[in-house]
C-alpha cells in the first residue's frame, strides 16, 4: 500500500510524521497508526489545524477523553507536535509536524503490520466512500457530476499494474503539489469551490483458478 503524496514511502495514511525527509522504519511509530480514530485525527488537524482535543473530539462525534489519549500517542511518535494553548487557555492546541508522512515496511517480518495497517486504511477508507454515497443528495449538481466512483475490471499482467500506478500517481502530482502548497500557505487565496477529495486506487488481482476448478 502506498500514499501517492511519498513516492518512496509504503504504508503512508492521511496525516503526518517526523519522518518528514526520512522514511520511517520504526514498527512501533507505523504501529501507532493502525488505529482508524488517529487516521482521523490526522486528517482533522491537517486540514483544520491546530486544534484542542476538545474540539477534534466536537468535530468527530467522539470523547474528548478518546481524543486526548490518542492525540498524546500520535504525538509520542512525532506525528504531531503542541501549538500551544488555545483559545481556553487551560487547553492545549495539537498540529502535525509536516503534511505528509513516509512510511517503509521492507522486511519479510512486517508483513503482519503492513497487513493491519492496510486494513485499517482500507476499512476506513471504504466507510468514507459509503458515508458520500448516503450523502450525495446534499451535495450541488457540480459535486454530484465530478465526484464518485469508477470501477472497471482489466487483463493486466503484474508489470502493466505496476505501471498504472505509476501513471495514477504522476497524474495526482501536481494537485498534491498545490495541496501541499495551501495547506503550508493558510492564507493563500484559494478557489471557494475546492475541497479536500479523497482518492483511492485499488488494484486487487481475482483469484486464479484451481487445477481442481479447471478453467473455461
Amino acid at each position: 500500500m502506498e500514499n501517492a503524496g511519498s513516492a518512496d514511502s509504503t504504508d503512508s495514511p492521511d496525516g503526518t510524521g517526523s519522518a518528514a525527509d526520512a522514511p520511517s522504519t520504526d514498527p512501533r511509530a507505523i504501529r501507532a497508526l493502525a488505529h482508524p480514530l488517529r487516521l482521523d485525527l490526522l486528517e482533522l488537524l491537517v486540514i483544520h489545524g491546530p486544534l484542542t482535543a476538545a474540539q477534534c473530539g466536537r468535530r468527530l462525534d467522539v470523547p474528548q477523553a478518546n481524543c486526548s489519549f490518542h492525540l498524546r500517542q500520535l504525538a509520542k511518535y512525532g506525528y504531531v507536535t503542541e501549538a500551544g494553548p488555545g483559545r481556553d487557555r487551560r487547553e492545549r492546541q495539537w498540529q502535525v509536524t509536516a503534511r505528509r508522512p513516509q512510511l517503509r515496511l521492507t522486511a519479510a517480518g512486517d508483513q503482519l503490520l503492513r497487513r493491519q495497517l492496510e486494513r485499517t486504511v482500507l476499512e476506513r477508507e471504504v466507510r468514507a466512500v459509503l458515508d458520500h454515497t448516503d450523502q450525495v443528495a446534499q451535495e450541488g449538481p457540480e459535486w454530484q457530476a465530478g465526484a464518485g466512483v469508477l470501477s472497471a475490471l482489466v487483463l493486466l499482467t503484474p508489470a502493466e499494474a505496476a505501471g498504472l500506478r505509476e501513471r495514477f500517481k504522476e497524474l495526482l502530482a501536481p494537485y498534491l503539489a498545490r495541496t501541499e502548497q495551501a495547506e503550508q500557505n493558510e492564507r493563500a487565496p484559494s478557489a471557494a469551490d475546492r475541497r479536500h477529495v479523497r482518492i483511492l486506487l485499488a488494484a486487487t488481482p481475482t483469484r486464479p483458478a484451481t487445477p481442481e476448478e479447471g478453467s473455461a
